[in-house]
């Protein structure tokens, strides 16, 4: 029987270790944690968001980070393989708006609980409070691990899935990058990905704990369109947060580190042509024609954030609104469609949800998972040079590429 051990009992270490056993491997899993899977159950909200329900090559593009390397993986385990997992496991799901897919529970502790039970039928040991300082090689060749403690354990293959550098608190301090690269192995910059952005102007403060729906943001470098995402976002005591924001941080981060002017523009009415918003401050002129111009919005836009847009399109709040000239009219819209934000940092990369980054996937065989410079070495999850935007696409990721590490690290010779 083979001796199989898997470093860290993430999502893509407890699956790895489920398709090693589902093999026929002796399989231990050895975590640093008090317990397993304790990233995961922050994950979308502690509700954990396990998949997207879109094609597999519509996941790939999603993966911006090095998604091309997931061909092979993804294709052998995909979102369906992983969906039908689960509700085998007696955690039904649902799917949501971006086609995510949630438990059905909407509670993360589910998921995690449905890996453990699946681990524990198969006879997976799992060892938390158990921390790997070494991977054992000898002559390019995996012989094992050593603990913290001193302790040598010995292996056929090992299974690396220490996660990035991002909340160090559920475990992922770096410690993978290390070991590996002591084996040889290349380290991509680590940055954070998924990550707030802090903001230069001082009215973020003031509208702080408001989200928006339906927006659209857009990222300027140097004054030129990047990219843009639709749909929810937060702000701030220090900038802005949510979906649409995180997914835009990764080349915001990537602008910022290349000391470039990095900007977001915001589109609070995405939905409404030019004219046609035009035509909707006419109407509400007309409605709330005898108020000052601050009260003439409230049909438009969330009380806090009226000040702001006004201030940003140099109109007074107190202006009475039949005052208002039409070239202030057409300035208002324009700032509706296009208020600026100017980006000065990402939070710290604690704070990020994935970790740009990583592991060379050039090192990496992508249909086995196996070090192309040891043999018997294996890379699953987000210790690998992979990174997605939010939608169930880093978890996906993460399973695609355990399940691959699990089942070629018993089948390779």
């Amino acid at each position: 029987m083979k001796k199989i051990i898997v470093i860290g009992a993430g999502p893509a270490g407890m699956m790895a270790a489920i398709k090693a056993a589902e093999n026929g491997a002796d399989v231990t899993i050895l975590e640093k944690m008090k317990r397993p899977g304790k990233k995961m159950l922050i994950t979308g909200k502690g509700r954990c968001n396990i998949t997207n329900a879109a094609t597999v090559p519509e996941i790939i593009k999603n993966i911006h980070g090095n998604g091309k390397f997931l061909n092979s993986s993804m294709r052998a385990y995909d979102n369906e393989d992983v969906i039908y997992f689960f509700e085998s496991a007696g955690v039904p799901t649902k799917v949501e708006r971006g086609q995510r897919v949630f438990p059905v529970s909407d509670k993360a502790q589910d998921v995690v609980d449905a890996m453990v039970h699946k681990l524990h039928e198969l006879g997976v040991k799992i060892e938390t409070d158990s921390p790997v300082r070494d991977i054992l090689v000898q002559d390019n060749e995996v012989k094992g691990v050593i603990l913290q403690s001193g302790v040598r354990l010995k292996a056929e293959a090992v299974i690396l899935c220490t996660g990035g550098a991002s909340y160090p608190g559920t475990g992922s301090t770096g410690d993978g990058y290390k070991m590996a690269q002591k084996l040889g192995h290349t380290l991509m910059d680590i940055r954070p990905s998924l990550v707030p952005l802090e903001t230069e102007e001082d009215w973020v403060k003031s509208v702080q704990g408001l989200s928006l729906r339906n927006v659209k943001a857009t990222l300027l470098v140097d004054g030129e369109k990047k990219t843009d995402m639709f749909g929810e976002m937060m702000f701030t005591h220090f900038g802005v947060t949510g979906p649409i924001i995180l997914s835009l941080s990764r080349a915001a981060t990537e602008a910022l580190q290349n000391d470039a002017f990095v900007e977001l523009e915001l589109n609070l009415k995405p939905a409404l042509a030019e004219d046609v918003l035009d035509a909707r401050l006419q109407r509400d002129f007309a409605k709330y024609q005898r108020k000052q111009l601050g009260n003439a919005m409230v049909d438009l836009l969330p009380h806090k954030l009226i000040e702001p847009v006004l201030d940003a399109a140099f109109l007074e709040m107190d202006k009475p609104v039949h005052q208002i000239t039409v070239e202030e009219r057409h300035r208002l819209g324009q700032t509706l469609q296009h208020l600026p934000l100017t980006i000065t940092k990402a939070r710290p990369i604690a704070e990020a949800i994935v970790t740009a980054g990583g592991i060379s996937v050039k090192e990496i065989n992508p249909k086995t998972m196996e070090s192309k410079l040891v043999k018997g070495l294996y890379f699953a999850g987000e210790v690998v040079d992979v990174d997605a935007y939010t939608g169930g696409y880093n978890l996906q990721a993460a399973f695609s590429m355990g399940a691959a590490a699990g089942n070629w690290s018993v089948w390779n010779d």
